[in-house]
């Protein structure tokens, strides 16, 4: 195949979580676009992998993606891979993605880790539905901001945490969202130090504050949602919404937006569309 743009999830950890169709991918496509160049070389060496490597980060995504798109037309097959996991997903290379679609080139995906479903799925928690949020604001004001926005959600909150600001964000969590909430800590995922911690947010911070050694490495946090919040519940505030949408689009429409945005089920907003 030409022109085509591989998006490939590689390991968040242990080197030996990759599938044999993303190292098939690495080794035969023209180039492969990295993160940080010297962190994918290490992947790249495990498997023998010989490629010309282009660095596409935040920094430079804008207009690196304009020049890539060009070499894709002409007919090169690309690779794109984050430091971990999967790419996009808090990750550089959804501009280019998205270019590539306007473009009319061929976009495939190669699926593999993901550090947000590796999380959920050992977490014990509530998994549906979910509201992953990534980093919040490495500022104190705004991460209250943001943590405000979401105590009422019904939904297990997923997050992103670097090791320096772990403290911080359970004692911002524990005070904003409650300190009884269920949660559960992932940190190193995959790797020698991988380890799980399940409980309230404030016997997680406390054990954090215990175990300064645990304060290391790459943190997912999982909080369970609001207790007091009724899911799949008709509430005013929804019926608010539907009734605006209605007004400009058609009924189908307007029940698909609103079931996506609150899981109602669809039979009930079709009653109420008709009320």
């Amino acid at each position: 195949m030409t022109s085509t743009l591989y998006v490939v999830a590689t390991p968040i950890g242990n080197l030996d979580d990759i599938s044999t169709r993303a190292i098939h991918i690495l080794k035969t496509v023209d180039v492969i676009l990295v993160e940080d160049t010297r962190h994918s070389q290490h992947l790249l060496q495990y498997y023998h992998i010989k490629k010309p490597l282009i660095a596409l980060h935040s920094h430079n995504e804008a207009k690196q993606s304009i020049k890539l798109i060009q070499r894709l037309q002409r007919g090169e097959r690309f690779a794109l891979i984050s430091d971990a996991g999967t790419p996009c997903i808090h990750d550089p290379g959804c501009q280019l993605v998205s270019q590539a679609h306007r473009a009319n080139i061929k976009v495939v995906p190669i699926p593999g880790p993901s550090a947000l479903t590796t999380a959920l799925s050992v977490a014990g928690l509530p998994y549906k539905p979910f509201l992953f949020e990534g980093f919040l604001s490495p500022r104190r004001a705004m991460r209250h901001k943001q943590l405000s926005s979401l105590a009422k959600q019904a939904y297990t909150l997923v997050f992103y945490e670097a090791p320096h600001r772990i403290l911080a964000c359970l004692d911002d969590m524990y005070h904003i969202l409650g300190e009884q909430r269920q949660a559960s800590i992932a940190r190193e995922l995959t790797k020698q130090f991988e380890t799980l911690y399940h409980g309230s947010l404030i016997e997680l911070y406390h054990w954090l504050r215990k175990h300064p050694e645990q304060c290391r490495g790459e943190f997912v946090i999982m909080v369970t949602g609001y207790p007091n919040q009724k899911m799949n519940e008709l509430t005013p505030e929804i019926l608010s919404v539907l009734t605006t949408l209605l007004e400009y689009m058609p009924t189908r429409l307007a029940v698909q937006i609103v079931h996506q945005l609150t899981q109602v089920p669809k039979n009930k907003l079709y009653q109420a569309s008709h009320r």
